[in-house]
This record gives structure tokens, sequence and C-alpha cells, in this order.
């Protein structure tokens, strides 16, 4: 079967290439990719997949392949927003072409083995987290295991992500000329205090917590003989659980209540992004893809991570199914993330081998999955296990 698979996605490489390389080509920002998602949906109609669009947000996708038979739902995860200028420097087009490419070297023997096969195109990881919309949509309830690789300068077999919560400040004070301040309220007074209590709240974190608080003052007057009647601030709370992160931005609410209080102003908090769950790590799962890049010749390969600062919207799918998000060499090290040289590497002699490589290491997986039941039992229970410890520890 896996002679299939690999023959399958071989026969098919100029297709996802060709894939990759129209993203590459055309970047489109987060909850504007409707070219992106009409191009892998079109491909995968033609491909034999039921093809819903636009199922939870306007730009995401779910193809299925459904067999016969009774057997596990194995989901890969796309993903194809870019960022500002750079383009695809996070490699998202190269994960959509990967994903696309895994899910149809599994379909190649789904109809032998059972099961369902599905692909979940997941739009705005970078802000809008289209996998949290899609999370709370119940679109990963029924599947039970959700896969994916990201490209990187290195092999790896994933890493936990950081929470995420972002809260804005608004501040609303009154005008008037620095000359009679007294008939005014400072908005930037309130905002300025508010930043530096903030600052002060840090050294107050819960230790192995893991906390990152920053934040920028978007507005702060027109001119500076105004006494500005509004401010505004934007801030991320990282931190190890979601749980955490939303008392961080509790306690810095707080704080700009005081603020408030003391200048004479009122405030509006809001969530301005998609807060980001942190990621349940499933350590079977990255045994098994272990197995699978050994098996595919590639043995540099960088154990599960549990130190990482970045957040990520891969972590709602992980609250609800066994996920993981490995890491595929496509540059070396010196070559930065969120890059335009990072993007060139999606489409070059290197990424195209990551590509199929991939590819196949995916449907391996997926293929592991649906064909040994005590294995599936084993990921599963991992799950349960780690749920319930993460939930003793927002306690």
């Amino acid at each position: 079967m896996q002679k299939i698979i690999k023959k399958t996605i071989e026969n098919n490489m100029e297709s996802y290439k060709k894939l990759v390389k129209t993203l590459y080509e055309n970047p489109e920002l987060g909850n504007q990719e409707f070219k992106s998602q009409k191009l892998l949906t079109d491909y995968l109609k033609s491909a034999g997949f039921e093809v819903q669009s636009g199922v939870a947000v306007p730009t995401d996708f779910v193809a299925k392949y459904s067999s016969k038979k009774e057997g596990p739902k194995i989901a890969f995860m796309c993903e194809y927003d870019a960022l500002p200028v750079v383009g695809h420097g996070c490699g998202h087009n190269l994960i959509a072409g990967m994903s696309v490419a895994a899910c149809e070297g599994l379909k190649s023997v789904i109809d032998e083995v059972g099961g369902e096969v599905y692909v979940f195109g997941t739009p705005a990881e970078e802000n809008f987290g289209g996998k949290v919309s899609m999370s709370k949509a119940g679109l990963f309830n029924n599947i039970d295991a959700a896969l994916m690789l990201h490209p990187s300068t290195q092999n790896g077999l994933g890493s936990d992500s950081n929470a995420l919560y972002p809260l804005k400040f608004e501040f609303f004070g009154k005008t008037a000329h620095s000359c009679n301040a007294y008939l005014g309220a400072s908005a930037l007074d309130a905002a300025v205090m508010t930043y530096q209590g903030i600052n002060m709240l840090r050294q107050f974190a819960k230790p192995k917590q893991r906390v990152f608080i920053h934040g920028v003052i978007k507005n702060g007057g027109e001119a500076a003989n105004v006494i500005p009647d509004y401010s505004s601030m934007e801030y991320y709370f990282r931190a190890k659980t979601i749980s955490y992160a939303m008392e961080l931005a509790k306690k810095a609410t707080t704080i700009a209540e005081g603020a408030c209080l003391a200048t004479g102003t009122t405030l509006k908090t809001s969530v301005y992004e998609c807060p980001y769950e942190d990621t349940v790590l499933n350590y079977k799962l990255g045994e098994i893809l272990k197995e699978k890049f050994i098996e595919e010749g590639l043995n540099d390969i960088k154990p599960i991570e549990t130190d990482s600062g970045g957040s990520t919207d891969v972590g709602a799918v992980s609250y609800i199914c066994p996920t993981i998000q490995g890491y595929i060499k496509i540059a070396d090290s010196e070559v930065a993330g969120h890059s335009v040289e990072m993007a060139d590497a999606t489409v070059s002699e290197v990424g195209n081998k990551a590509l199929y490589l991939g590819a196949v290491v995916l449907a391996k997986v997926g293929l592991s999955l649906i064909k040994d039941e005590k294995l599936l039992d084993e990921v599963k229970k991992e799950q349960k296990e780690r749920l319930a410890a993460i939930g003793q520890l927002a306690t």
C-alpha cells in the first residue's frame, strides 16, 4: 500500500508543484484567500473529493473522500494565507501542497483499508484563526487525527505553543488647550499610566507559565498643544495556557480601570484579533512521524520542543482531536522565518523535494493510524490524559 501511495504522489508531482508555485506567485492575506481557495478546491474536486467551501468562514473549505468501509477519519490541514510585503514567507503555500498531495496519496488506498480522508482548508492562520472558527463550528469533532507539516530550517516533530489573548484598550477623555489643561481629561495620560502598570505586572506573573506581554500605543493625540480625548493601545498576552493568558489580561484591565479613575477618563476593551489556545502535544503521534521520516531517509530530526514562545491556531484543533504539526527542512538555519528568502525556498529544488517527502510521510502516518487500531487507541488515550492534565494546571 505504501508503494501505491508513493506512486500516486509521484505521478501527480507536477500538479502539486504547480499549486505551490501558483500560490507563491499570487499571495493573499488572511480572510482574503478566495483565489487560493478556488485553486485548491478545483484541484480536489477534479481528484474525486466532495468539497464544501465557506463552511465556517468565507475562505475555508472541507474536502472529503469516504470509502465504503467503516474506519478512522484522518484529516490533513492546509494553510494558504500569506504575509504583507514578503508573501509566503511562512511557507503556507507549501503546507497546502503537501497536505493536498498527502490526502490524494492516502485516498489511493482508502477504499481497501476503509475510513475517510479529509483536507481542511484553514485560512488566516497569521492573524484571524481560521482553525479556531472551524473548531468552534464543530468541523473537527468527529476527526480521529489531524496532521500537517510546516516548512522550516530543520526537520522536527513539532512543538508546543503559547496561548495568545489579544486585547485592545481604548481611553476616552476630554479635549482642552494645553494652556487650560485643567478643563480637559487626557486619554493619553491614562494610556501611559496603563502602559507603565502593565510593565510592572510582568514581575508578578507565575513562574513556569512562559509569559510574554507586548503592546503598543496606537493613538496618542493629534497635536502637542491639545489634550487628547482619545488614545488606544493593543496588547498580546501570551502564556502557557489560555486560562492564564486571560487572567493576565483581566489584571491588565484592572490596571487600566485604575488609570482611568486617576485621570477622569473612561475605558473600553475589546478582543481585536482571534485568541489562540496553547497546543496539546501528542508524543505518540510524534513517534509515528519520526518513524516515517526515518523510513524516507530523513535522520536529522529534532524531537518535540516544549519551550516555544510562538502561538498558532493549530492549538484550537489540538483541544478537539489528536493533532501534530511537524517540521520539514527547506532552507538553511541562516534563513529567517517570515522572510522573502523563506518564501523563495518553497519553490526551490529543496522545496520541491520537501513537497514530495512531506506528502509521503504524512500519508504514511495516516495509513498507520487507519490500519493499526491499537496504535490509534494509544494516540487517543494520550490525548485524553493531556487534556486532563491541562485542566488540572488551569485550576
